[in-house]
């Protein structure tokens, strides 16, 4: 599977530091991100519609979006927003069982396909639709994230970037992202951390653009979706 998608040249020394990016290049993309944002919470309206009834009963009750603590650009802490698809204090549940948390850290921050006991029916089709995703437009129009670029990770995943953590952060996390579009969760670490890498020393938007179509086909056939 091809791990990139074509761009310049990686540079023959991978600098540790930050990594900045043009004032104009920054303007565009934030203009994209608010049209994305706007044209997103459409859908974000009618998913929200057509799942709040499935939280009312059984299982999935509770309440309809989770929020999640992740590290944004420059280190900043923010919550993401999903669709709910575990178990109301799934979070809570995974930290106190010691044997399934290690597994979770084992597999890159996440369980197996058909292995998490948290994930409810509803859970499992939303993830594989990616429609759980959707509340990140809300996310996109704060501020906190962008459309393109690396996934926005849990604080402890910042061990998996080293002495280049400064370098991931110094980009504003994306809904979307390079690691997505060559394989999702089909890629695990250290090679999603270089795909992530790669991102923020190659970033444009050009490189954005074509990111973004990469995403949405994969979207499509649900590669590395679960």
């Amino acid at each position: 599977m091809e791990k990139r998608i074509q761009s310049t040249n990686e540079p023959r020394e991978i600098p540790t530091d930050r990594v900045p990016a043009s004032l104009i290049y920054l303007a565009e993309k934030r203009v994209f991100d608010i049209f994305c944002g706007l044209m997103g919470m459409v859908l974000v309206v009618v998913a929200m519609l057509a799942l709040f009834p499935f939280c009312l009963f059984g299982k999935n009750k509770g309440p309809l979006f989770f929020k999640q603590v992740r590290i944004g650009q420059n280190g900043k802490e923010f919550k993401i927003y999903k669709f709910r698809s575990m178990a109301v204090d799934a979070e809570s549940k995974l930290r106190e069982n010691k044997k399934l948390y290690q597994k979770y850290v084992a597999n890159n921050y996440k369980l197996p396909a058909g292995e998490d006991p948290r994930v409810t029916k509803l859970g499992s089709f939303i993830r594989k639709t990616s429609l759980d995703e959707l509340p990140q437009f809300i996310n996109i129009l704060k501020g906190d994230m962008s459309m393109i670029g690396p996934r926005p990770v849990v604080k402890e995943e910042l061990v998996e970037y080293g002495n280049l953590v400064s370098q991931l952060l110094s980009a504003k996390p994306g809904a979307m992202g390079l690691w997505q579009a060559s394989g999702r969760s089909g890629i695990p670490y250290p090679e999603r951390a270089e795909l992530e890498l790669y991102y923020v020393r190659h970033r444009s938007m050009h490189y954005d653009l074509l990111i973004l179509c990469k995403n949405i086909v994969s979207i499509l056939k649900k590669d590395g979706a679960f």
